[in-house]
């Protein structure tokens, strides 16, 4: 998996998780939701770099 990639697909989960965790902090479904649909899509980007890597090897 290429580096920039990886910390894309990290940087994608802790902004998600960030957002989660502050819209429920403050009752903003909304920013909950949407940090959540962040924290999923950065799980799906370093899923999908991983399967990548294996097919490479």
């Amino acid at each position: 998996m290429s580096a920039d990639e990886k910390a894309q697909a990290k940087g994608e989960q802790l902004k998600g998780k960030v957002k989660k965790v502050v819209g429920g902090a403050v009752g903003n479904e909304s920013l909950e939701a949407e940090g959540r649909g962040e924290e999923v899509k950065g799980k799906v980007r370093d899923a999908k770099e991983k399967v990548k890597d294996i097919f490479k090897d």
